[in-house]
């Protein structure tokens, strides 16, 4: 075992390292021997001429711990944040040797913590908890594909010329589309057999509107997709009568 070699130099102590002292040291991940082995040595090796206290020694020490623990804590809660995403939706970042970034976008299957080395599993592959970009809610991804209608829509319905109205709707994609759709008018729901769905046209039969009387009716939709999207402030329906009345 080599052992250290000290210069004095104006009266004070140069230290210089030995080999075992170097390697502990290169180490990247310092937890509480490394610490009390440079304390120990610190103790052996200081300046006779301006030795330490026992206090300076103690605060030392403890500062040493806190240290540990704060890397213990920090290990701990990247754990449990990983561990969390299990079964959630994410994207990961992967950056290659070219530099060229891509994006991988999908569900974690397993957490794997090996050395310290915290990895999520993704379609197969796995990934360093440090390419994590975001998680995204799983229902936030199926109100994206949600049927929709874009702008407000405003029908009119003669009851002296009736005649069937019809608009357009966004059906949805992915696991959220729907096809067929319900409607409710003035606190009723319209009949199925009035209502039609072909692709994104939703027409409404002048049967089911032959009773109402003249007014403005707001019409909610509630389409049949897994999450039921319901809309209710995108149609309204205008019937008049342009029949002149009978004095």
């Amino acid at each position: 075992m080599s052992e250290s070699v000290q210069a004095v130099q104006n009266g004070t102590v140069t230290q210089t390292q030995s080999t075992s002292s170097t390697s502990a040291l290169t180490n990247s991940s310092l937890g509480k021997d490394a610490f009390l082995q440079l304390l120990v040595t610190q103790m052996k090796y200081q300046d006779p001429l301006n030795p330490n206290t026992d206090t300076e020694f103690v605060a030392q020490l403890a500062t040493f711990s806190q240290l540990e623990q704060m890397q213990n804590l920090t290990q701990t809660t990247t754990n449990s944040q990983a561990f969390s995403l299990v079964g959630k939706n994410v994207v990961v970042k992967n950056i290659a040797t070219s530099g060229e970034i891509t994006y991988k976008e999908g569900t974690v299957d397993f957490v794997s913590v090996s050395n310290g080395k915290v990895q999520l599993s993704i379609d197969g592959n796995k990934y360093n908890i440090d390419q994590l970009e975001r998680v995204v809610d799983s229902l936030y991804l199926l109100q994206q594909g949600a049927p929709s209608i874009d702008e407000k829509i405003n029908l009119d319905f003669d009851k002296s010329a009736p005649a069937d109205i019809s608009f357009e709707a966004n059906m949805g994609t992915g696991d959220t589309v729907a096809t067929d759709v319900a409607i409710v008018i003035n606190g009723e729901v319209i009949a199925t057999e009035y209502v039609t769905v072909d692709k994104n046209k939703i027409t409404i039969s002048k049967e089911a509107l032959a009773d109402l009387e003249v007014g403005s009716y707001k019409a909610t939709i509630v389409f049949n997709d897994s999450l039921y999207t319901t809309i209710a402030d995108k149609l309204t329906i205008n019937v008049k009568n342009s029949e002149p009345e009978v004095a």
